[in-house]
């Protein structure tokens, strides 16, 4: 919390739209618009992507992230840092690579209308959980 009342970690936890940034071989950063859940409880960020992708590869090579978000209004940011792990791609749709992916989908969104679909899905896009363990935040409300 900040001298203002401003609590970073409340954006965090309300906004479901973010940037990633990862770093690239060549040691600049690379965004990536991302949905983010953080589990403000365990204080771990959550966001599914694809393997294959820049972001993917960027945290195989080097687990690190930062992660900003903004209110809806643009005058608040919050940003979160820490290291990250990366579950699957999962090859067997009850897996526990895919399991991870489910359960992360029923904290974020709540229950899916067909989970033997979205477990399909899951294996065909080659999806990937990252996990972020928060190590720092920081933030501002602007106005």
């Amino acid at each position: 919390m900040t001298a203002t009342g401003f609590d970073p970690r409340t954006l965090l936890a309300e906004s479901r739209l973010g940037v990633l940034a990862t770093i690239k071989a060549d040691g600049m950063p690379q965004l990536s618009p991302v949905t983010p859940y953080y589990d403000r409880d365990a204080d771990i960020i959550y966001v599914s992507m694809t393997e294959g992708r820049a972001k993917t590869a960027n945290l195989r090579r080097d687990p690190r992230a930062v992660l900003e978000v903004t209110s809806a209004d643009g005058w608040s940011w919050a940003t979160a840092e820490g290291p990250v792990t990366l579950t699957g791609p999962g090859t067997d749709p009850n897996g526990p690579e895919v399991g991870a992916l489910v359960e992360y989908y029923r904290a974020a969104a709540g229950e899916h209308p067909d989970w033997q679909e979205y477990r399909s899905v899951m294996v065909s896009d080659r999806r990937v959980l990252m996990a972020m363990s928060v190590k720092r935040v920081y933030g501002e409300k602007i106005r």
